[in-house]
């Protein structure tokens, strides 16, 4: 439990410092804690929707939110939540978990190429 607490702590801190959102990191500890892929999404989102919460006040106090921009990413951002979990629902545990480290491999890939 203490483990788990201070994982907590660390992903707080680094998803509300790159507005990752944390489930990149979370996912992968749940999987690699016994969970099922599709339970440590879902999972994952409790902690993101919390953590998001608590990030987005911070962010708030120091005026850096941009509330217009984040209501219509969120308009898009609602349709597709509803979207994932359909299609997560017709994909296997292991094309799931080979889906998932190619977005997290690629995305680190662009973010490295994109660094200046």
């Amino acid at each position: 439990m203490i483990k788990l607490i201070l994982f907590g702590l660390l992903v707080g801190f680094l998803a509300s410092g790159s507005g990752l959102g944390g489930g990149f990191l979370v996912v992968p500890l749940l999987i690699y804690l016994g969970k099922e892929a599709k339970m440590a999404v879902g999972t994952s989102f409790l902690f993101v929707f919390i953590v998001a919460i608590s990030g987005l006040l911070a962010h708030s106090r120091l005026g850096h939110v941009d509330v217009r921009t984040g209501l219509v990413l969120a308009a898009g951002g609602i349709l597709g939540a509803q979207l994932g979990p359909l299609l997560l629902a017709q994909v296997s545990e292991a094309n799931f978990k080979r889906g998932f480290a190619l977005l997290l491999v690629g995305t680190a890939v662009w973010l490295f190429a994109s660094a200046r």
